[in-house]
């Protein structure tokens, strides 16, 4: 047999797996919005309490700006860290109920760091089947032996824990599940964790500011805060709408990733804007501790609205996210499109961030979404529905 010869177009394969994609309705391509979204009600972003156009944490990331300049320098172990980093790790760290807290330049490289910072060869991590791609990510790069349990499946974590060889092992877990909306059984697994001597790792994304009394998160809510056993990964940019993430936990962990913690040592700190964003928005969800409960209330009723038009969606959401099932990736996109023409811009997810035959719309309330946003939310779906109904 003769060995194949090489292609004289090196990017000819590249052209041809998006042909394929293209067929599959899989491709994507970037969309530039304006500052308004176009003009259309905004139930794709992240920005679940409606802080980042609020001009209190605005005015913080000028004013920081202004005194710090637009970049942090270098890393935080260089240059990178100003007074407002280290006032920004207390203050996280406080409003969840934890010991300490660390803040990265993101939420993806938080978990990184997390992960790969506690877990590696010899050790056993555990992952939900649903888990963000950011945890998928970390526990390839942890080299640490992974086992993938099926969704929300306490028992199957309790399983792997128990037949595991290694003596140190992880359980990771999104606290609010990015796409579903669903929540992670914490209590439950916090007492499997416990009973065998494993962490648990919680990735409060999407609960953060929207799950608990005043949006201190699942964690806090399951009432696990500040235990030693348990760590805590977050994002700024969704309900703090600022950017950046943070790693919380005893004050072991946070030494650890500090000292050897790739995803923090070699990264370039946060930008200070960012972080005064991030502080401003805390000082808002402090003086307005009604704004979780308007995000959650505006999500039941997106989801209510959606289920009363016979479109396959979660009947209880966790927090802010509302998927819409319809299927194969064009019915998704087109639907989308449908909703634009009526004036609502929403997310539209497909393989790989769904399984096959899940593609959805992705609603995302908001707090400061009034009652003419929804009635144009009700129209779109009802043409949605009519064309989609299961």
């Amino acid at each position: 047999m003769t060995d194949p010869v090489p292609s004289t177009d090196p990017l000819a394969r590249l052209r041809s797996a998006a042909e394929r994609r293209e067929r599959a309705g899989l491709r994507r391509r970037l969309r530039p919005r304006s500052g308004d979204h176009d003009g259309l009600i905004d139930l794709a972003s992240n920005d679940y309490l409606g802080l980042s156009r609020d001009p209190r944490p605005a005015e913080a990331a000028a004013r920081a700006a202004r005194e710090y300049g637009t970049g942090s320098t270098g890393s935080r172990l260089v240059t990178g860290t100003t007074h407002l980093h280290a006032e920004l790790d207390r203050r996280l760290a406080a409003f969840t109920g934890s010991a300490a807290g660390l803040v990265f330049s993101s939420g993806y490289l938080a978990n990184l760091g997390a992960v790969t910072g506690l877990a590696g060869p010899g050790h056993l991590v555990i992952s939900d089947r649903t888990n963000h791609a950011s945890i998928v990510d970390a526990c390839r790069l942890s080299r640490a032996r992974v086992v993938i349990v099926p969704h929300r499946d306490v028992a199957a974590v309790e399983r792997a824990l128990a037949d595991r060889d290694e003596e140190h092992a992880l359980v990771v877990t999104d606290a609010v599940f990015s796409v579903d909306g669903d929540e992670a059984p914490l209590a439950d697994l916090h007492r499997v964790v416990r009973a065998h001597g494993a962490m648990l790792v919680v990735d409060e994304a999407h609960a953060l500011g929207v799950v608990g009394d005043r949006g201190q998160g699942s964690a806090h809510a399951a009432g696990l805060a500040g235990e030693p056993d348990v760590v805590l990964t977050l994002t700024l940019s969704k309900s703090l709408g600022a950017q950046g993430g943070a790693v919380l936990g005893a004050p072991e962990v946070i030494e650890t990733l500090v000292d050897t913690g790739r995803p923090f040592i070699f990264d370039t700190g946060l930008n200070p804007p960012a972080a005064a964003a991030a502080l401003a928005a805390l000082d808002v969800l402090d003086a307005e501790p009604g704004l979780p409960a308007r995000a959650r209330d505006r999500a039941r009723r997106m989801a209510a609205i959606a289920a009363g038009l016979g479109l396959e969606t979660t009947a209880a959401p966790a927090a802010a996210v509302v998927p819409v099932v319809l299927g194969e990736p064009d019915a998704a996109v087109k639907a989308a499109e449908v909703c634009a023409e009526h004036g609502v811009r929403v997310g539209c997810f497909r393989p790989p961030s769904v399984p096959e035959g899940r593609a959805c719309l992705r609603l995302t309330a908001r707090a400061t979404l009034g009652e003419a946003d929804l009635t144009t939310l009700r129209a779109a779906l009802t043409e949605v529905a009519g064309l989609y109904r299961p």
